[in-house]
This record gives C-alpha cells, structure tokens and sequence, in this order.
C-alpha cells in the first residue's frame, strides 16, 4: 500500500508516527515483512520555515524527521532529545536579534549541514533527503516545493499600532498569536511549483490523508502551493481529512487563533466545510471528526471516532478507521 499525507506541525508528525504503527514501518517495523510491501510519503509544509542568524530552519520538516527517527524531545515534542543552549546564551551575550527564537545547539547542527548544501545549490528535497540517511525516518519526507515559500501575518504593531506583515514564527514565538491580526500571506507560493515527486506520490497512493494539522498555516500553506489542489483534485486515491478540532477547540497549538482570523468557526463541520468535498470544488472524500462532535457535509462521508492521539497505537486506530471509511483495506 502507499500512503501520501499531509502533514504539518507536532500534530502532524504524531500522526505519521500512527501511520507507521499501522503499517509497520519505521520503529514499529517487525522486520518479517518483504520490504516494499508498504509506502509512507509525508508532503509537508515549509511555510514557517526562515533564515535566521544565518541558517535555515525547516521547522515543520525537522519535527517530522525527529520524531519518526526517534530524535524528538518527548517534553517539548519539537526539537532535539537532550539538547542544550550554549549557543543561544552566547548570542544573548552579543545582544544578536531575534532573541525570542531558540536555536537548540543539536538542532543547530541540522540547520548548519542544510544551510551548507543549499548554498551549494542543492534543492530542498535533496538536502532533507540527505539529512534523513542520518534518521532513517521509515518514510519519504517531501518538502511540498523546493521554492522558497513563507507564511507571514499582517498584524497591528503592539508598540506603534501601524499595521504591518511580519513572519509566521514572530507571531506565533513572540507574540504566541496575542495580537490584533487580520490576514495570512503565504509569500512566494504563487511562484512556486510543486514537485514532480509530490504530484507523483499523491497521483500514485492508494490513499492519501490529510493529518490533523493546523487547516490554515499548515494545510492550508501546502494547498496554497500552485499543482497541489488540482493533484488532490485529479488523484484516483480517496482524501480523507481528520479534525484538528476536537469540542471546539485545538488540543495543542493555535489553529483556532488562525480560524479566528480567517472568519471559520472553531468547530469540526466548520473546518470540514473549509476544506471542502471532492464532490464539489473542495478537496476531501470523507472527514473523520471525534466522538461528541458532529458534522453534516454534502459531498462527504463523516465517521465519528476518537481522536485523541495519545500515544501511536491510538493514532493507528484513527489512521485504521479512516481507511476503513474510504473502502482501503489494511
């Protein structure tokens, strides 16, 4: 079986780690299959990616590539397992801006080696590739575009009150999203191409999924990338999206600030609708959505299930009853 999501974010990467325990790859491999029976690809978003203090930070990328290498700080669920700050306190000493991002002195070293290769001209999927020999993440790890593409927010300045655009990671680590905001912009992805082999893998899969990732800066900064849409539109597989949403409210992160901004209620069917179905002009065939939650969609078929994703056999169960729903024997 092949398997293409989506994915963005903490959440996201946690759901990859339930795709892998159901399919038995990565570290839930039991090694007494043939390999190639299955195939995981995660297309993931890089529109909070940035270069800072002259590096490249691939967030979301690096989240996935940690935790499905077994690398991730399990407190944080971001970043590197065992970290320390050295070079963070030495760049306060010298009074280097920003100084409200953290840059691990582990994870500098994975930004170190991109940094080098891009510079050398290597595109973004080579370097992530590359970076994965390192990991051996069980799964195919695509940047959705080797364009560069960032999410910036036009907020009201706290200091000035002018209305101005700033990065993603700004107001979402220095403002934690706790300011006047009024739009997203994901710059540079109206120039941008998708891959051929992200078109490729969801053209190709049996099944494609779109985590529980946040629906705007996440999802949303993936579909925003020019080939993407039309390839969900296009694919034989079945789309099948699952609520980060759960009684009204996200379990970690800011997507009901993000929803909030973009006038989408903080609930399943509203998130749902907001993707849309397949049968219309949106994107999914079926919306799994937790239980106590409700949604009617036209167009799509709705299963309620838990969606706690509480450790990876849990999450296996969601990713199971997904494909169950789509007809996609496991």
């Amino acid at each position: 079986m092949k398997v293409t999501v989506l994915v963005g974010g903490v959440g996201g990467a946690r759901f990859l780690l339930g795709v892998q325990q159901l399919l038995g790859l990565g570290q839930f491999g039991s090694g007494s299959s043939p390999a190639g029976d299955h195939e995981l690809t995660a297309v993931v978003n890089i529109g909070d990616d940035a270069w800072m203090h002259g590096v490249r930070i691939c967030p979301d990328l690096d989240t996935c590539m940690y935790t499905l290498g077994g690398g991730v700080d399990p407190e944080r669920g971001w970043g590197h397992r065992n970290e320390t700050w050295h070079a963070k306190e030495e760049l306060a000493q010298y009074g280097v801006q920003p100084d409200w991002f953290g840059l691990g002195d582990r994870d500098l070293a994975t930004h170190l080696v991109r940094s080098q290769m891009l510079r050398a001209g290597y595109p973004l999927s080579q370097v992530t590739a590359a970076l994965c020999d390192r990991w051996q993440p069980g799964a195919r790890l695509l940047p959705v575009t080797d364009d560069r593409c960032e999410t910036h927010v036009v907020i009201t300045d706290p200091d000035d009150g002018s209305r101005r655009a700033i990065h993603f990671q700004e107001w979402w680590v220095r403002y934690r999203a706790q300011v006047p905001t009024h739009s997203f912009a994901f710059i540079g992805a109206e120039k941008a191409n998708a891959t051929t082999e992200v078109t490729d893998s969801i053209a190709d899969a049996d099944a494609v999924l779109i985590a529980p990732s946040n629906p705007v800066v996440s999802v949303g900064a993936i579909l925003a990338v020019p080939g993407i849409r039309s390839a969900l539109r296009s694919t034989g597989a079945p789309i099948v999206g699952y609520s980060p949403i759960i009684g009204g409210k996200p379990l970690r992160g800011m997507a009901d600030a993000c929803l909030t901004v973009i006038g989408v209620e903080s609930t399943a069917e509203a998130v749902g609708r907001y993707h849309g179905a397949r049968a219309g002009t949106g994107i999914l065939d079926y919306w799994l959505i937790h239980e106590g939650d409700h949604a009617e969609i036209d167009g799509m078929g709705v299963r309620s299930v838990p969606l706690l994703m509480t450790d990876p056999k849990a999450t296996a169960e969601m990713v199971r009853a997904g494909l169950e729903l789509a007809g996609v024997a496991v």
